[in-house]
């Protein structure tokens, strides 16, 4: 596994708000993206900003902060093989397995992991666009 973060998500109370807050106050350049999501480039991550039940949900946890902290940090592969490798690796070195690696419902493939202090990862392939530097 490549030492990288591709993109930071945070579970976020009101999307709009928060947009304004990064968007208008911090004068972040959002990306274009659906409603239900907001995208930030971060000079070599990105910034994605997401309603904190649906990011729960996606990651089959609790909202209420149990297990889930409002935040996932995603590191994306170039392949659905490399999902499942990726999170067997974190598995043995340590890791709790949160969600398996499995058809999402955007049409990619992705899985979360949690780190040994709670921190939970999501490894993601998304066959519409790279989200981070060039694959070697």
């Amino acid at each position: 596994m490549q030492a990288r973060i591709s993109m930071i998500t945070l579970g976020v109370a009101d999307l709009e708000r928060s947009v304004r807050f990064y968007a208008e106050g911090l004068g972040w350049e959002r990306m274009e993206s659906p409603p239900s999501v907001a995208f930030f480039p971060l000079n070599g991550t990105w910034l994605g900003l997401y309603g904190r039940e649906a990011l729960a949900e996606d990651a089959g946890v609790s909202a209420d902060g149990e297990g889930f902290r409002g935040v996932a940090l995603a590191h994306n592969v170039a392949s659905e093989a490399e999902v499942d490798e990726v999170l067997a690796l974190a598995v043995t070195a340590g890791a709790r397995l949160v969600k398996p690696g499995q058809a999402v419902f955007w049409g990619g493939y992705s899985g979360y992991f949690a780190d040994p202090d709670g921190h939970l990862w999501e490894v993601a392939y998304n066959p519409f666009m790279w989200v981070g530097p060039g694959v070697e």
